[in-house]
């Protein structure tokens, strides 16, 4: 007997595993207090799962709530067990999955930005090529001397990995990035939304 599939003589229904690893983008509302973030993190790193992106800021000052993006890659069902974790935590009020929250209502992937500071030293030709590569990406120069730049820089990870990429042969000193900032795309609130795999 397959262990992957339901045995019609069998009481007990074994749930089909994948192995595949995926990204998914979750967002949790907690209560604004001393150490909420470090249990949230504590059950990450107390259980091995990797965060590959983090953000946290209150978001309703007279409710004293937080809203904490995580963008983590695990299996579908590590994935799923994170957020049952997550969702037992005292503190926390709302946890949804936006990757399958966008996949049940057929929609694209939730709208996900990221700003980073990208600091590059160079001068003539490279200095120029960075130029031109920041108004390629539609990047801002925040600060200048006849040295150095400081881009600013808004938009998917992917869109800036790739211009960080493209400005190390040109003289990279040195990145700071805020992590993903995620809303769901349509008209519901992150309350409305099913995130049910």
């Amino acid at each position: 007997m397959n262990a992957q599939k339901t045995d019609a003589l069998s009481a007990y229904f074994l749930a089909e595993t994948s192995d595949v690893l995926e990204t998914h983008t979750l967002s949790i509302i907690v209560d604004n207090e001393p150490g909420v973030l470090a249990r949230v993190i504590g059950l990450y790193s107390g259980r091995g799962y990797n965060i590959d992106s983090l953000s946290v800021s209150e978001t309703e000052h007279e409710k004293h709530v937080s809203r904490i993006t995580i963008v983590t890659t695990g299996t579908p069902q590590i994935i799923e067990q994170i957020r049952h974790q997550l969702d037992r935590l005292v503190p926390v009020h709302i946890v949804r999955d936006l990757t399958v929250a966008a996949r049940n209502s057929n929609q694209e992937k939730p709208l996900e930005r990221e700003l980073a500071l990208i600091k590059v030293r160079g001068e003539g030709e490279k200095r120029l090529e960075a130029l031109r590569l920041s108004e390629a990406f539609r990047a801002t120069v925040i600060d200048a001397t006849i040295d150095h730049f400081v881009f600013e820089i808004t938009g998917r990870t992917n869109k800036i990995d790739q211009f960080i990429e493209i400005l190390t042969p040109l003289g990279l000193v040195e990145v700071s990035r805020t992590g993903v900032a995620a809303l769901s795309r349509g008209s519901q609130g992150l309350k409305d939304l099913q995130d049910e795999i």
